[in-house]
């Protein structure tokens, strides 16, 4: 055996590459693995020649939730992934004040086998009030290829914003995004938060706001809200990170002022298939309340200066 002597944690990995490190250590210490009939532990030595056991399983606490026929647009679905375009107001994942009606929900009601898998087959996230794309797995197998993807930063996500002020030129943000140092709900740019990369460009400048497109190189929450506020053009709608009344031309004001959500929408998605390895992509328009108020902005910005 090539790797004879080495810890059973670190063989099965080898032997076993679809699944995480993390996960296959779990279901050792659950008991779910034998070498020879005999539950292994992670340190056992093996030298070739064992008969090994694994019997996946999903603890009763990784989902204990209940499916929900609840409508959700399906832009793709195969035996392996389902592309999903998220609508305004739906929230991802059951937590504090939101433990029903939520994507997941939705997703075992329309995919039963997702009982099965971790958290429904979701590897992200959108915030409660963005639109647009994600991917679901719909084995662990997929989970696991499409978490590594993400990992490894191969995953490709464009956004479309609508931010306050008037920008001419797209750049790249480099930095760093952690916990908020005083308000806890919040995330900021912080020295020694995690490295957090956006690139944006413009689609469309109007009086007192612009329409940029940004493609995130890193995943870390709330990303694009919190690198748009930092260089000082946060999203119009974005309570949480718009500080105060923003500097706006008069025909403009109730409009941006009034929108009720951060305008931001996942418009475009590119992976490698998790079992074929075929590069696939999607792309789905401005959901109707954003593309209403372009119209509104683009017809209120007639005869400004």
């Amino acid at each position: 055996m090539q790797h004879g002597g080495l810890r059973f944690d670190q063989i099965l990995t080898k032997l076993l590459p679809e699944y995480s490190r993390s996960r296959l250590q779990d279901w050792i210490e659950q008991g779910l693995v034998t070498v020879n009939g005999k539950v292994a532990t992670a340190k056992l030595k093996v030298w070739g020649g064992e008969r090994v056991c694994v019997t996946p399983q999903t603890l009763p606490s990784e989902q204990p939730y209940i499916a929900q026929d609840i409508p959700i647009d399906i832009v793709y679905e195969d035996d392996d992934i389902v592309i999903v375009n998220k609508h305004v107001g739906l929230v991802v994942h059951p937590g504090s004040g939101n433990w029903e009606g939520t994507l997941l929900n939705a997703l075992l009601h329309h995919v039963p086998e997702l009982a099965d898998v971790p958290r429904a087959g979701i590897v992200h996230r959108l915030d409660k009030d963005t639109s647009g794309l994600m991917v679901v797995a719909k084995s662990l197998i997929a989970q696991t290829a499409l978490v590594r993807q993400l990992q490894a930063r191969t995953v490709k996500r464009e956004y479309l914003a609508l931010v306050w002020g008037e920008l001419d030129y797209g750049d790249t943000i480099n930095a760093p995004i952690g916990r908020h140092p005083s308000q806890r709900v919040k995330m900021a740019v912080v020295e020694g938060g995690k490295e957090a990369v956006t690139h944006f460009t413009i689609e469309a400048n109007f009086p007192s706001c612009t329409l940029v497109r940004c493609r995130l190189e890193t995943g870390r929450t709330h990303q694009i809200r919190v690198h748009m506020t930092y260089i000082g053009h946060p999203l119009v709608g974005d309570s949480v990170y718009q500080k105060g009344v923003q500097k706006c031309v008069l025909p403009l004001r109730e409009l941006l002022n009034g929108f009720p959500r951060q305008a931001l929408h996942a418009t475009k998605l590119a992976l490698e298939h998790p079992v074929t390895g075929e590069h696939m992509e999607w792309e789905v328009p401005l959901p109707e309340d954003m593309e209403e108020l372009l119209d509104k902005v683009d017809e209120a910005s007639d005869g400004i200066a």
